[in-house]
């Protein structure tokens, strides 16, 4: 645990050096969407997620949502990891997690609750050797930006057993449903949570990494009106963590 716990934080201190060579990109033409989905591919292969297929890629019906953004995470240059960021409303209801738990989501949403659903996290599996303890934080930081940007009470993680006592411990989800099978992965995932009004603060004391500008959000979120999912009412951030 002690060892862990270093690792963490030196992996926080060298990914605020990184983010300099970082570049966050939405992808939006079909070779970027490619590269991703074959990345996936790879990954999840690599962990026993997926089963071998001819076409080597990975997607799905939630990938062309319009509540939904998928960001390669690019490192010097190459990419090296990816996310799929959805927002949940009550008006835009569809996600991995939303369907796959909906019992517990939607009544939620029915209540007028904002959601961050960050899926589709894979890093590339011979790129992540180089900086192993930073890719987690570097793909993560986007969930934390996009719930800075929508507002959002509620932050999901959709993850394997083996690594909730990390979300636990590092993010402060709780875990609100048992493992079960999501279509197209041969794993099962839990569903866990955090309160971002009530731990964002805390969070950003703990990881500088995570914080953001709010240029820098609307450089990433801010596209048009059409593709993009309803705000809750602004909340006034602290001027530190803007």
């Amino acid at each position: 645990m002690q060892s862990s716990a270093r690792a963490i934080i030196s992996a926080v201190g060298r990914g605020a050096e990184l983010l300099t060579d970082v570049d966050y990109h939405l992808a939006d033409t079909v070779a970027e969407k490619e590269k991703i989905y074959n990345l996936r591919y790879r990954a999840y292969l690599r962990e026993g997620a997926v089963k071998e297929s001819a076409d080597a890629r990975v997607t799905d019906q939630y990938d062309e949502l319009p509540n939904a953004w998928t960001f390669g995470v690019y490192l010097h240059g190459e990419l090296c990891s990816s996310v799929r960021i959805s927002v949940l409303t009550s008006e835009w209801r569809q996600s991995t997690s939303a369907d796959v738990f909906p019992e517990i989501l939607l009544p939620r949403l029915d209540r007028g609750e904002v959601m961050i659903d960050p899926t589709r996290f894979v890093a590339d599996p011979d790129q992540v050797k180089r900086v192993p303890e930073l890719l987690p934080y570097l793909t993560t930081r986007l969930a934390y930006m996009a719930c800075e940007h929508f507002n959002a009470d509620l932050g999901l993680a959709i993850v394997r057993p083996e690594h909730q006592a990390f979300y636990r411990r590092v993010f402060l989800h709780e875990t609100i449903a048992e493992p079960r099978l999501v279509p197209g992965l041969t794993k099962p995932f839990g569903l866990m949570a955090a309160d971002f009004p009530t731990f964002r603060k805390k969070v950003f004391e703990r990881y500088p990494i995570m914080r953001s500008t709010a240029f820098e959000r609307r450089m990433l979120f801010g596209r048009s009106a059409q593709r993009q999912a309803p705000q809750q009412p602004l909340r006034v951030p602290d001027a530190a963590h803007a």
